[in-house]
């Protein structure tokens, strides 16, 4: 009942923290409205028992991407986003819900068709999905490309890094 209750919760506040990222006109708070909605879905998954995704949810977006999010803003300077008095809400709403009926339809397409997943046991998800079988499988199968990436990722940090401190002409 408490887990229910706490879902909820942290669903309500991830939507309105959503929902100010969208609304403030200051990019560094939108960034920061961000944060708070990344740190609620966070909770969201403890809820459901997916420990391992939540502190991945919390170190790797909420951590690293959103540090890159408010040096790039502060970095390029921006300004106020535009007035939202000019934005036409009906454009909005008419695009979530045609995205609504989208999903809709490829869920029944895609049962009618039988291409659902198979549900997984709970044994299964155990074994296969803890955080142990995760660094077998990519620190051995996948260990090149895991380096590659760790190459990519330091590459564009240094360059990050060099632009911003390069002096204005």
């Amino acid at each position: 009942m408490t887990a229910s209750i706490l879902f909820f919760v942290l669903a309500t506040v991830a939507i309105a923290a959503a929902l100010g990222m969208l609304i403030s006109r200051n990019p560094v708070n939108s960034a920061l409205w961000l944060i708070l909605n990344l740190f609620c879905v966070a909770g969201l998954y403890l809820t459901v028992n997916a420990e391992f995704i939540a502190v991945i949810q919390v170190l790797v977006y909420a951590g690293a991407i959103m540090v890159l999010f408010l040096f790039v803003i502060m970095l390029l300077n921006l300004a106020a986003l535009p007035d939202l008095k000019r934005v036409e809400w009906r454009r909005f709403i008419a695009f979530f819900l045609g995205m609504g009926l989208l999903a809709m339809l490829m869920f029944v397409m895609a049962s009618s068709l039988e291409m659902l997943p198979d549900p997984v046991s709970l044994e299964t998800a155990a074994t296969t999905g803890s955080a142990t079988e995760l660094a077998k499988v990519l620190f051995t199968r996948y260990a090149m490309p895991l380096e590659i990436i760790g190459i990519l990722l330091l590459a564009a940090t240094i360059g990050a890094v060099v632009i911003a401190k390069r002096k204005p002409v």
